[in-house]
């Protein structure tokens, strides 16, 4: 009986009790439900809605307190038996800073609608010549019809599906402020002509800093209307100071081969349209097309 009561006395001797309040850092708030794990095993607590626990574990533990969107933190138990935790927020999950309307900086968790950001140097590796081409694939609910026109050609975008039946579906592009028209100039159809490109063409991929995806009505709703099928926001780089001349270079190389090559040329048919050919001097000088009387020699 003696030597069972000096094992039991032994064994609580191994143990005891630590308890404390857990508390935002910041603003000192208490955090209900940060785990409280000894170290090395499975023993643990979750903090309760005032931000205090209990736990009872071995002499000389260490103690690791956890919690989404904090860094942790270890402490040694020691002959403490109190122990009270401030637990730092992980900036670069809750202070992540997007750029959205009009240039405005906000806290990603601090606004209310869905926003993607790329930043610039993603932009420049294995870059393409148009930067349209360049967002395809990385921001989910972007859809983008690269230009089958060549390297320079216009590009459709369209965020999170056709909102409209009859009227235009493409996002709207703002640069450093400022929207921009993206419309086509001049286009390729059935009866020939060129594709010259459109608004976001003419950007050069080195000079973007970050883009931003405004999706959704409520994204773009700064921008009224024509925010409405969502934004694209290209912010580009600015000067800064530095120690002496710096200098930056790239360059690109692309090689596109045509899928088609006219094997002849119409021959059959002399100028003038509907088959007929120009009557005076006046018609056919305003008319060049080849879509005359077949040509009799």
């Amino acid at each position: 009986m003696g030597a069972l009561a000096l094992m039991s006395s032994f064994s609580y001797a191994q143990t005891m009790r630590v308890e404390g309040t857990i508390t935002d850092a910041e603003d000192g708030n208490t955090l209900p439900g940060v785990t409280i794990l000894e170290v090395g095993s499975t023993n643990g607590a979750v903090s309760d809605l005032d931000g205090n626990y209990y736990l009872t574990v071995n002499v000389g533990a260490t103690l690791r307190y956890s919690y989404i969107g904090y860094s942790p933190i270890e402490r040694e138990v020691g002959q403490a038996t109190t122990i009270d935790i401030a637990l730092v927020g992980e900036s670069s999950i809750l202070n992540e800073v997007v750029v959205t309307a009009f240039g405005m900086e906000r806290k990603k968790k601090a606004i209310g609608y869905a926003v993607t950001e790329i930043d610039g140097s993603e932009l420049v590796t294995a870059k393409e010549v148009s930067v349209a081409a360049q967002l395809a694939g990385r921001v989910p609910g972007l859809d983008i019809t690269r230009p089958t026109t060549g390297p320079a050609g216009s590009t459709n975008i369209v965020i999170r599906g056709l909102g409209s039946l009859s009227g235009d579906n493409r996002a709207l592009i703002v640069v450093d402020g400022v929207p921009i028209n993206n419309s086509n100039v001049n286009s390729a159809g059935m009866w020939g002509g060129v594709d010259s490109g459109d608004g976001l063409s003419s950007i050069n991929p080195d000079d973007i800093a970050s883009v931003s995806v405004l999706k959704g009505a409520a994204a773009g709703a700064l921008y009224g209307e024509r925010g409405a099928q969502g934004v694209i926001l290209i912010t580009t780089k600015k000067g800064s100071a530095g120690d002496g001349i710096s200098l930056e270079y790239t360059t690109n190389f692309t090689l596109d081969n045509a899928a088609i090559f006219p094997e002849f040329y119409q021959s059959e048919y002399g100028q003038g349209m509907n088959g007929m050919k120009p009557s005076t001097q006046e018609e056919a000088a305003q008319n060049s097309s080849n879509w005359g009387a077949r040509l009799d020699g």
